[in-house]
């Protein structure tokens, strides 16, 4: 199999929704790849056909397209290894779950599962490995001639590997350096099922090998069974074209007292998916980073530093830059804790390095599903220069603009009406005649006018500032209230004045 070209592989199930931890080791394969000109295949592992979920396997292809890391083969996409889905390539993985068991590193069981839990409760640590497997009704123990009665006669049954007894077997993770395992510990797991389906051990190992995959980005609660996939590469006499493994750190919860799991978000208040996700099984709806109002660009930079660092300060990284900085030796194997503020913190600063012309899309969905109409795409785009240092999440965008579009439907008259008075009235409709007749629009001139004109009738800044402010947004909040006024135009300025000082005053 030797290849010289990196290929890398991220192997979900199409089970449920894609959790962050999975998108990070995408985008950790993805970033692997591209750096070193490598391929970065899309496989689905759909041997478990029980926990199938239909559409699950469109949503993760959807996530992936979302947060720009596509892959270079797919389901979709085909390539030079398909089929990529394992339940198509079902008939491939018994010829070597049969090797195995002709080599005599693997073994037919036929126990029923009524079986194995009457033993499960006779034995507290059951576990069908060395320890009790020659108690067992399986290939090690019957005759070949019982074998051979049972197989003719279609008897239900499974190929387990059979873990030696009394070995240390390890290999050198990329993150964690020499790793070690006791094989008395590993029990002897299913490879083929009673169905004809390959496990995750046997399937991940051959599709790795016939793929070529080169390097094996996963998460670290796959540890465990290294043991297993070791031998099997050793025992289908791959040892030399097995990929260099890494296994990522957990994303933990905020406190850092375990894994980040869908019920902690949902406890905390903040997504763990990166899209929502719809189980049409439960009819249960699971939030995600998208609709909550993350940008792609965001998710995909606080990820990269969730567990990893280039070794400076920076944390702001376009895709580009993470590629070019990207090391695998600089990811650190201790969980790294999610911090759902410092999420909101990255897709505030993205909020702001992207030009309008980028978010207009974004913003102007968000406000047509509002029911707000956009009809000129120029005044869309200065309105969002003039926002975007205040938004957090996109939905901001309809808090913060909403006005630029449509007058106030109410305003916060507790905030003036208490010290309003017939002077403050005075002043504003005379300040929207002098508006009238001005013969400049222009923010600046605008509040030199205002300021010439609040000295001459002897007001202080608090007294008409912010009823000014409130006149046009209808509250205590918006960018620099006189470029407010000069977007909003001579006409729609004089007119909310109008509006205004009839609540003001009623």
């Amino acid at each position: 199999m030797t290849t010289n070209k990196v290929r890398v592989r991220f192997a979900p199930s199409p089970t449920g929704g894609l959790h962050l931890g999975g998108v990070r080791t995408v985008l950790f394969n993805y970033l692997f790849a591209r750096k070193h000109g490598g391929d970065f295949v899309l496989r689905i592992e759909d041997t478990d056909q029980s926990r199938y979920v239909a559409g699950a396997e469109q949503y993760i292809l959807d996530c992936l397209t979302w947060c720009g890391l596509t892959p270079d083969e797919s389901p979709v996409a085909g390539g030079h290894y398909a089929p990529y889905r394992q339940s198509e390539r079902k008939a491939i993985y018994r010829q070597y779950a049969e090797k195995l068991v002709m080599e005599g590193h693997a073994y037919y069981a036929f126990d029923t599962p009524e079986e194995l839990d009457q033993n499960r409760k006779e034995f507290p640590n059951f576990q069908y490995g060395h320890a009790y497997r020659d108690t067992l009704r399986n290939s090690l123990n019957l005759s070949q001639h019982e074998v051979d009665q049972l197989l003719d006669a279609g008897t239900p049954h499974v190929i387990r590997i059979k873990m030696p007894a009394d070995e240390h077997i390890g290999f050198t993770d990329m993150i964690r350096g020499y790793v070690n395992f006791d094989t008395n510990q590993v029990d002897d797991k299913v490879l083929l099922k009673a169905d004809g389906m390959p496990t995750y051990h046997l399937a991940v190992v051959v599709d790795d090998f016939l793929m070529k995959i080169t390097h094996a980005f996963r998460g670290e609660e796959w540890l465990p069974s290294a043991p297993v996939h070791l031998l099997l590469w050793k025992y289908l006499g791959w040892e030399a074209d097995m990929p260099q493994w890494a296994h990522l750190p957990l994303i933990l919860k905020p406190d850092g007292h375990g894994k980040l799991s869908k019920r902690d978000g949902a406890r905390l208040g903040f997504p763990v998916f990166a899209m929502n996700w719809f189980d049409a099984k439960t009819g249960e709806l699971t939030p995600g980073f998208r609709e909550l109002g993350f940008l792609p660009e965001a998710f995909v930079n606080l990820l990269a530093m969730l567990g990893w660092n280039d070794g400076t300060e920076q944390e702001i990284f376009t895709l580009d830059e993470l590629v070019e900085k990207f090391s695998i030796e600089r990811v650190s194997k201790a969980g790294a804790k999610f911090d759902f503020e410092k999420a909101k913190w990255y897709n505030a600063e993205w909020v702001k390095k992207l030009n309008a012309e980028s978010l207009k899309p974004k913003v102007a969905a968000v406000l047509a599903d509002k029911g707000v109409v956009v009809s000129d795409d120029t005044y869309l785009l200065q309105v969002i220069d003039m926002i975007k240092d205040r938004c957090t999440l996109l939905p901001d965008f309809y808090q913060q603009s909403v006005y630029f579009f449509q007058q106030p439907a109410e305003y916060d008259l507790t905030a003036v009406k208490p010290k309003w008075t017939d002077a403050k009235t005075d002043f504003f409709n005379e300040f929207a005649s002098k508006i009238e007749v001005s013969s400049t629009y222009e923010a600046v001139e605008l509040e030199t006018m205002f300021k010439a004109f609040m000295e001459e009738k002897s007001f202080k800044m608090g007294d008409v500032m912010l009823p000014f402010r409130i006149m046009l947004v209808g509250g205590k909040f918006g960018p620099h209230v006189f470029d407010i006024a000069a977007l909003l135009g001579k006409e729609e300025t004089i007119s909310r004045i109008n509006k205004a000082l009839e609540a003001f005053t009623a």
